[in-house]
C-alpha cells in the first residue's frame, strides 16, 4: 500500500505575502540544503540579506528551515551580492555538497527498511524535487539470494508538498493528499526500456528518449506525467543488483533539473541502495535470531497435577533479543515436575545454542528420573563437552504433590524466593554451588516444605542485577516487592500467578535492566492425602485379582462407581503386564484431582509397546485397549524401573 505522509519537517510558515504567490520561481536552481546552518561568509550571511538595488526585484524573504523556497532565497541573494561568477559557481557548489553531506547523514540514520525510504523522502522534498516516487522490488532479494521471477516493482512510498494560499493570510505548506498517480505495481519486461535504465545504474533525465518510455512503463500507461514536470529517474542498486528506483519530481514554476543534480541524485540513490541492502540484512538475521530464540523456549507451559505454572521472558534489548537465559517445566513420574531455569554466559548465537543444548540435555536427564543434583553433574560435563568456557548457572528442583516436598540442587544461581500463603516471602538457603562448566565440582540437593497455596519464583540474574545495584540488593527488593503484592490479595488468597509477574517485572527502572530475565513461578495446590491411594502388590498370579479389590474400594469412597468397570479392566491388563517382567514388589496408586490417574510401577526397565496383535495370538491386546479406553496413557523409564499411568475423565469432567 502507497504511503502519504502528513508531516514535513518543513511545515512551518512563508513570510510571502499573498499575492507574491503567482512570482516566478525560476531562480530557485536546485541543490541547496535546508538543515544545513550558513558557513561564515557564505551565501546565508550578510550577503544574502543585503538590501537590493532599486532597478533589481525584491527577493523573497528568507523561510523556515526546509521550505521549499529556501534554495530560491540562496541563490538570488548569490546573484545580488555582486560577486564574481566563479566565487558565486563556489558558495553553489559548496551548498550542494552540503546538501549531499546532510541529505546522506539523514538516510544513514535509519536502521529499518521504513526509515531509510522515509529518510529519503524528508531530505529530498522540498529542498531537491516537489515530489519523489521510491519503487522497491518485491519481494526484495537478502544477501545472496537468488532475486524472484518475475522482477516486479511496488511503489513503497511517496511524498509531495503543496503550497496553500488562503486569502489574507500567509502562504504555508500543506501535505498534499493528491500527488501525482502512479501504479501501485510494475513487471519489469527483460529488454524494455526500464530494464535498460536500470541496466545502466545512473540516473537520467525524464525527457530523453529513453527514459521517457522507462517512466511510462514504470508508472503504468494510465497514469501519464502532468505536463511540465520534470523528472529524473534515478535506479537503485544495491551491492550485488537493482533493488528498485526513484523518482524526482519538480514543477513548472521551479527551475528544472542541472546535469550535477544527475550526480546529486546518484548520491543520493547509491546511499539509499546500500542502507536498504543492509537493512534487509539486518532484517533477516533478527529475525533468525528472534526464530532461534523462540524455538529455545517452549511455547506453552504444560499443566500438571497439583501446581499451576507462568514464566515470562524479557531480552536485553530489542536490537538484541538473542541470549543464554531459559526456563522449563518437565512433567515426571508420579504427577511431580520438575522446574528449571538457567543462564548461559554471553548474548550471541553461540550463547543461545549452547542454551538449547543444555535445555535438550536437561530434558533428557529428567525423563530418566534421576535426582537434581545428578541432573547437574551431568549438564556440567555436556558444557565441558561443547568446548572451553562453555559456564552457565542453573536452578534444578522437583516437586512432589502427594509429599507437598521440594527438592532443589543449585549451580551458581541466584536462590529461588518462596511466597507463602500468609504473604510472607522467603529466600530459601539452597547450597550456592559452581556454575555448570567449571568441572571436578559436586552438587548438593536438599529438601524442602512446600505447602499448599504457597509460591515458588525461579528467576535469572536480569532481574535482581544491574550496573545500579548489587545482586543481594536486588534480591532483597525482589522479597519486599512480592511481601507487597501478596498483602494486597490479603492473608487468605494467593495472588494470581500471571499478574504477580507483570509485577515483579515493573520493579525494574529506567537502566535496571542490562541483561536476559527469565521468569518461572510455580503456585503449589498439591495433592490432599484423601484423594491417594497407594498399594503394594507382591509380583504373583494373584497381583491382578488384588490390584481390582483395591480399586474398586477407592473408587466406592470416592463416588466414582461408574468408572469402576472401566478401571479395572486397566488396571487388570497393566498389573499383569508388570507382574510378567518383575522381581519385585509392584506398586499401584490411584490420585484423584481433576482426572482419575493410575499409576504401576515395577523393577523392570523394559518399556510396554503398542502393537497389531493377530488372530492367533493370546496376547498382546492388553495396550490396545489401554489406548482406546484411557483419555491419556503413557510409560517413563525410572532409574529402577518404569512406570506405566493412564488417565480417565471423571464423570464431572465428561
Amino acid at each position: 500500500m502507497t504511503e502519504h505522509p502528513t508531516s514535513h519537517e518543513g511545515r512551518q510558515p512563508l513570510a510571502a505575502r499573498s499575492q507574491e504567490r503567482a512570482r516566478p520561481r525560476q531562480e530557485a536552481a536546485a541543490g541547496l540544503p535546508s538543515d544545513v546552518p550558513a558557513q561564515p561568509g557564505g551565501p546565508a550571511g550578510p550577503t544574502a540579506a543585503a538590501t537590493p538595488a532599486a532597478d533589481t526585484p525584491a527577493p523573497p524573504p528568507p523561510t523556515a528551515p526546509g521550505g521549499p523556497g529556501t534554495m530560491a532565497v540562496a541563490v538570488s541573494a548569490q546573484l545580488q551580492g555582486g560577486g564574481r561568477g566563479g566565487d558565486t559557481l563556489a558558495r553553489r557548489e559548496g551548498e550542494k555538497l552540503r546538501f549531499v553531506g546532510a541529505a546522506t547523514r539523514r538516510i544513514a540514520r535509519g536502521i529499518d527498511l521504513d526509515e531509510i525510504v522515509l529518510g529519503l523522502c524528508r531530505a529530498t522534498v522540498p529542498t531537491f524535487s516537489d515530489e519523489i516516487l521510491v519503487y522497491l522490488r518485491d519481494p526484495l532479494p537478502v544477501g545472496d539470494e537468488r532475486p524472484v521471477a518475475p522482477f516486479v516493482l511496488r511503489l513503497r512510498r511517496t511524498d509531495r508538498l503543496r503550497l496553500s494560499d488562503l486569502e489574507g493570510e500567509e502562504l504555508v505548506l500543506v501535505p498534499d493528499p493528491d500527488p501525482t498517480p502512479a501504479a501501485e505495481l510494475c513487471e519489469v519486461r527483460s529488454g524494455g526500456a526500464l530494464a535498460e535504465v536500470l541496466r545502466g545504474v545512473r540516473p537520467v533525465f525524464g525527457d530523453s528518449a529513453a527514459a521517457k518510455t522507462a517512466l511510462t512503463e514504470l508508472l503504468g500507461p494510465e497514469h501519464p506525467l502532468p505536463g511540465g514536470l520534470r523528472a529524473v529517474l534515478a535506479p537503485l542498486r544495491g551491492r550485488r543488483r537493482v533493488i528498485g528506483a526513484a523518482v524526482f519530481l519538480r514543477r513548472p514554476e521551479r527551475a528544472g533539473f542541472e546535469p550535477n543534480d544527475l550526480l546529486v541524485a546518484a548520491q543520493l540513490a547509491t546511499h539509499t541502495a546500500l542502507g536498504i541492502d543492509k537493512a534487509v540484512l539486518y532484517g533477516r538475521e533478527a529475525y533468525i535470531a528472534d526464530e532461534l530464540q523462540r524455538t529455545m523456549l517452549p511455547d506453552s507451559l504444560p499443566q500438571p497435577t497439583g501446581v499451576k505454572l507462568a514464566s515470562r521472558y524479557l531480552p536485553a534489548a530489542e536490537t538484541a533479543r538473542v541470549g543464554g537465559d531459559w526456563y522449563d517445566a518437565i512433567p515426571l513420574p508420579g504427577s511431580r515436575v520438575a522446574l528449571v531455569v538457567g543462564d548461559v554466559m554471553g548474548h550471541s548465537m553461540t550463547s543461545a545454542a549452547i542454551m538449547g543444548q543444555l535445555r535438550t540435555t536437561a530434558q533428557t536427564l529428567a525423563g530418566l528420573d534421576l535426582p537434581p543434583q545428578e541432573v547437574l553433574h551431568h549438564l556440567d560435563e555436556q558444557a565441558q563437552r561443547l568446548g572451553e568456557n562453555r559456564m552457565a548457572t542453573c536452578m534444578y528442583a522437583v516437586y512432589d504433590p502427594v509429599s507437598h516436598r521440594i527438592t532443589v540442587a543449585n549451580a551458581g544461581h541466584p536462590p529461588p524466593i518462596l511466597l507463602h500463603l500468609g504473604g510472607r516471602a522467603e529466600v530459601l538457603r539452597v547450597p550456592p554451588g559452581a556454575p555448570i562448566g567449571v568441572g571436578g565440582v559436586d552438587f548438593e540437593a536438599v529438601e524442602l516444605d512446600a505447602p499448599a497455596g504457597a509460591t515458588l519464583l525461579l528467576y535469572t540474574d536480569g532481574l535482581v542485577e544491574s550496573r545500579l545495584r548489587d545482586v543481594w540488593t536486588g534480591i532483597e527488593q525482589l522479597r519486599e516487592r512480592l511481601a507487597a503484592t501478596a498483602q494486597l490479595t490479603g492473608p487468605d488468597h494467593s495472588p494470581p500467578l500471571e499478574a504477580l509477574c507483570d509485577d515483579v517485572l515493573d520493579m525494574l527502572g529506567p537502566g535496571d535492566r542490562d541483561d536476559d530475565i527469565a521468569l518461572l513461578a510455580a503456585r503449589f495446590d498439591g495433592i490432599a492425602p484423601s484423594d491417594v491411594a497407594y498399594w503394594f502388590l507382591e509380583p504373583e498370579d494373584a497381583a491382578p485379582g488384588r490390584a481390582r479389590r483395591l480399586a474398586r474400594r477407592a473408587l466406592a469412597r470416592w463416588d466414582l462407581e461408574e468408572l469402576t468397570d472401566s478401571v479395572e479392566l486397566l488396571i487388570s491388563e497393566v498389573v499383569t503386564n508388570a507382574v510378567r517382567y518383575a522381581e519385585r514388589p509392584v506398586t499401584l496408586r490411584l490420585l484423584r484431582t481433576d482426572v482419575l490417574r493410575c499409576e504401576v510401577g515395577d523393577d523392570s526397565p523394559q518399556l510396554p509397546r503398542q502393537r497389531r496383535a493377530r488372530d492367533t495370538d493370546e496376547g498382546g491386546r492388553g495396550l490396545f485397549l489401554v489406548n482406546r479406553l484411557a483419555r491419556r496413557w503413557g510409560a517413563t523409564r525410572l532409574s529402577g524401573g518404569k512406570v506405566v499411568w493412564f488417565e480417565l475423565a471423571t464423570p464431572s469432567q465428561s
